[in-house]
């Protein structure tokens, strides 16, 4: 079951009340990648970058699996960059540079070799790009997985709109949720929401954990608390990862399975914030995430007796 991830690769420069860090490979694309070739191969990657992209990076990349035939490599520019501070509570940040660089030209083509994709993770970008790719491909995805944000909420309406009817499950915040319809209960906005396309919905919260909506059943999944948390940056990206790829190893896609995704998820995003940028992805092994699965599991696990 092959995954195409739509997305960005970039760098990143990252401040955080613990540490900082000057340029690091970043990027929605990296993310998701690197999480997801745990569990299937291969992933079938579109992005942009410029000269200045490590090759040695593209090659761990591809010694994950990772095809790259859907990477652009524009030779005469630099490739998109972000630099972020994150405040004491980590759940929120300054953003001090956005460069897109290349990004500004994006517009991606899906390469015949990716027409046998499964499972499409469109990645945050503008909303007029995500509908392109959908269109692009000659048989509709298995499962079509699409994330946003607040500044295609505030900027791209109309166009977020009609992306949302072309997919099966989206993924946002709480505050994105929240400013999409409305409503603060998020019970009444995933209601909402689940009216104008998607037939799931997550929404992320951070260290507290994720919700899954589908119809009129709902799903909360904890956070692993942890000790230390160096860098949030990608979580929510790698938590994509490992949700879809979950979802692709089983070839399910019924709300019981997504159920497991959704831990699965968490526990690939808890991994990613204990060190900067995709470092700790590299060092993890599946018996670590196997691991760290079974302590979500005594995590939740509880008996109960009524009188």
């Amino acid at each position: 079951m092959s995954i195409t991830v739509v997305g960005t690769m970039a760098f990143d420069a990252i401040e955080t009340p613990f540490d900082k860090t000057d340029k690091i490979i970043g990027g929605s694309a990296t993310y998701v990648a690197y999480a997801a070739s745990f569990f299937v191969q291969p992933i079938q990657q579109i992005s942009i970058v410029g000269n200045d992209f490590p090759q040695e990076e593209l090659q761990a990349l591809q010694a994950r699996g990772v095809k790259t035939d859907g990477v652009e490599i524009v030779p005469d520019k630099k490739s998109f960059f972000w630099s972020g501070k994150y405040h004491l509570d980590m759940n929120s940040r300054d953003t001090l540079i956005t460069d897109l660089n290349v990004l500004a030209d994006f517009d991606p083509n899906v390469p015949d070799s990716y027409q046998d994709c499964d499972f499409l993770m469109l990645g945050n970008l503008v909303p007029a790009i995500q509908q392109k790719i959908i269109n692009q491909f000659k048989q509709r995805p298995k499962l079509i997985v699409m994330d946003t944000m607040n500044f295609w909420i505030e900027t791209a309406w109309e166009d977020l709109k009609q992306t949302l009817t072309m997919v099966d499950v989206l993924l946002v915040n709480d505050s994105e949720a929240r400013q999409i319809t409305g409503e603060y209960s998020l019970v009444k906005a995933a209601r909402k929401i689940l009216t104008m396309g998607p037939k799931f919905l997550i929404v992320k919260k951070g260290e507290h954990g994720a919700l899954l909506f589908h119809e009129n059943k709902v799903f909360f999944a904890p956070a692993m608390p942890l000790d230390d948390v160096f860098d949030p940056t990608g979580a929510g990206d790698t938590f994509a990862g490992g949700f879809i790829g979950h979802l692709a190893k089983t070839k399910d896609i019924s709300f019981e399975n997504m159920k497991t995704a959704i831990i699965v998820g968490s526990a690939m995003a808890s991994f990613c914030v204990e060190k900067f940028g995709t470092e700790r992805l590299k060092e993890i092994s599946k018996e670590d995430i196997g691991n760290r699965l079974q302590e979500f599991v005594q995590l939740v696990n509880f008996d109960i007796t009524l009188a």
